[in-house]
């Protein structure tokens, strides 16, 4: 405890500061939509998304200090908050629910309604605040400077730096102008191809290619060169050696569940028809068991977070004349939330449960917030392994409905809106945590922040079900415009137990692979994602990665080395949000069926050599390198 006692947050409990205003709550509401709807383009296309708490702090930053000169940090704080909470249900939302459309594509169920994704992602965030909240005082306070709570310390520091806050958010808006213009260009007026490859012909069933887009760039910048090179690693595996092996092994026959011969493939479509048909179950099978790996791996922690979380339960630690750096939601009105929520999980019928499975929902969910709080604490957000917890839920959800006698299209749509639920309950939960991290260092009001979080979920959920519905209006799940790579392993997975219909050999070779990965120490995620993506996707990720490389083995001092890596992260964060939001747009014009007109490559009849592809994306990389060594003036 006296690491409580010692530490001074840099506002003091007694001094009182505009922070709950109707600036930061509007600003918040709209970086929520935004951040939301970029990140589920995002995690749609590469199988990854980005914590937005710091570029939604210096775009803060930018607005309320440098537009509107007014100085208060517990303001931007705010703004984070609610902003990250949009990053964090659409990352939640986007592993599972697009299984719904796949499923309304083939032709079994009806379209999901607006309202059934308003629910599963409402629920699931509400919950994952409710139950993050009693956690507060055990991960937070009393373990400060054990957890190191990586994004939620740097995103302290950096509303700490608020002087800066002009140039920083500079940084950001540059990005995002960059390449929602360089987007618009490749994506929408196509005046060169945003993805350029070629296929071997002397060795069948390969293709070596690259995606040239700024959002790639991004990933692999703020992931870093080592995660960048696993998901290529795990790129040159199947395009490199499964796919050629199939090719050569397959010759004319016809392998399920592929319904015409391996030749024949190759003749159609080329590689791309052998990703599809085979790749896409063995990556399914590596991701799943990589999710699982590292579930088990962090079992002892689980244990330990839970008995601390049922501890922390039992303490009351709301006083009345607690100071304002100590105030959360009080217990009552979480418990009548958690309860609410309950009852009617039980009386939707999106939700196939009795009251026992409504409250078995909501006890996995609690246990999974748990886990995900502390998991964040240790290792980052990026590292959570919620698509891990999403499949455990998953595969127990299955099983479960169709021993009680809920099969069949029923008990899988009930089965996708129970992992649902549970997935943007442990996303939100680490969202939440690192936030309440961000405001202790700070000096926010913790409940004030609880509440900022509650309304970035309610705007986030009402929001992604029209983002889910655009995007697949316009390019749909489950193709190369879209992969949807885990939410459509989900749908495998759970189709796959409810009907027994999927190719186990197949899943069976990538849960092996990543057996093997994970005996050589190789993280298997990152490498069980690459084995599913494209690779073209993993090789403009590991561009940005090499260019980190670049900037962190230049010379210069800790410190330098940080400022630079520290103001790459800055404009590669709008890079992305900048293509996710562009991405949004395009959605619409396709939707609208205006592509085509502005489609110039289309209307004129002209194609730009690759190579003119490669050079743009060359001179963006360039572009960033500078922006890294460039020092702030």
């Amino acid at each position: 405890m006296d690491n409580k006692n010692e530490f001074k947050p840099y506002i003091p409990a007694d001094k009182i500061v505009p922070e709950f205003t109707v600036t930061s709550i509007v600003i918040g509401i709209i970086l929520a939509v935004v951040f939301g709807a970029a990140n589920a383009y995002l995690g749609l296309l590469v199988g990854m998304t980005i914590s937005a708490s710091i570029p939604a702090a210096v775009i803060s930053m930018g607005i309320i200090r440098v537009i509107l000169r007014r100085d208060s940090i517990l303001e931007n704080n705010l703004v984070q908050t609610i902003g990250s909470a949009g990053e964090s249900l659409a990352a939640g939302a986007i592993f599972t629910l697009p299984a719904l459309f796949l499923w309304a594509e083939e032709g079994k169920i009806e379209f999901p309604s607006l309202v059934t994704l308003f629910l599963i992602t409402l629920f699931g965030g509400l919950l994952g605040v409710c139950f993050m909240v009693p956690l507060r005082q055990a991960l937070i306070v009393e373990e400060h400077g054990t957890l190191p709570f990586p994004e939620g310390t740097a995103c302290a520091e950096v509303l700490l730096a608020g002087e800066e806050g002009g140039s920083k958010a500079g940084s950001v808006f540059t990005g995002l102008g960059l390449a929602a213009a360089y987007k618009f260009i490749a994506d929408g007026l196509k005046l060169f191809p945003s993805e350029i490859g070629y296929a071997f012909k002397s060795y069948a069933g390969s293709q070596i290619g690259i995606q040239v887009l700024p959002s790639l760039a991004g990933v692999g910048f703020i992931c870093g060169p080592k995660i960048s090179s696993y998901m290529l690693a795990g790129g040159t595996l199947s395009w490199f050696v499964l796919m050629p092996a199939i090719a050569l092994f397959g010759g004319d026959a016809t392998i399920y569940p592929g319904t015409e011969s391996i030749s024949a493939m190759l003749a159609g479509d080329g590689p791309s028809a052998l990703w599809s048909n085979y790749i896409k179950y063995i990556g399914a099978g590596a991701v799943a068991a990589g999710g699982m790996i590292s579930l088990i791996k962090t079992f002892p922690l689980i244990i330990r977070t839970f008995k601390q979380a049922m501890a922390s339960m039992s303490k009351k630690h709301a006083q009345k004349n607690a100071l304002r750096t100590q105030q959360d939601l009080p217990m009552p009105i979480l418990l009548v939330i958690i309860l609410a929520i309950v009852i009617l999980i039980w009386l939707i019928p999106t939700f196939p449960v009795n009251p026992v499975g409504s409250l078995i929902i909501v006890i996995f969910g609690f246990f999974f917030a748990s886990v995900s709080s502390r998991m964040v604490g240790l290792i980052g957000s990026s590292n959570n392994p919620v698509s891990g917890m999403a499949i455990a839920t998953l595969i127990i959800a299955t099983l479960l409905l169709k021993l009680t006698g809920t099969d069949g299209t029923t008990g899988m749509v009930g089965a996708i809106a129970i992992g649902g639920v549970i997935c943007v309950i442990a996303a939100i939960a680490g969202d939440t945590s690192q936030d309440l991290k961000t405001g202790f260092i700070v000096g926010a009001t913790p409940k004030k922040q609880q509440i900022g979080e509650m309304i970035g979920v309610v705007v986030s959920a009402a929001a992604v079900g029209f983002v889910l519905y655009l995007l697949n209006e316009a390019w749909g799940y489950g193709t190369t415009e879209l992969p949807a790579a885990q939410a459509t392993m989900m749908k495998m997975l759970v189709e796959g137990i409810m009907n027994a219909e999927l190719p186990w050999a197949l899943i069976f070779i990538g849960v092996f692979i990543a057996i093997v990965a994970e005996i050589l120490k190789v993280p298997v995620m990152p490498f069980a994602v690459g084995m599913y993506l494209p690779f073209s996707l993993s090789a403009g990720i590991m561009a940005g990665g090499i260019v980190r490389y670049i900037v962190e083995k230049i010379k210069g001092t800790d410190a330098e080395k940080k400022e630079r890596a520290d103001r790459g992260v800055l404009f590669t964060s709008g890079l992305i949000a900048g293509e996710g939001i562009m991405g949004i747009v395009l959605a619409v014009l396709a939707v609208a069926k205006v592509d085509s007109v502005i489609n110039l490559s289309e209307r004129f009849g002209f194609t730009t050599p690759q190579v003119v592809s490669l050079i743009v994306f060359v001179l963006l990389l360039v572009y960033l390198f500078r922006k890294c060594m460039k020092k702030a003036k």
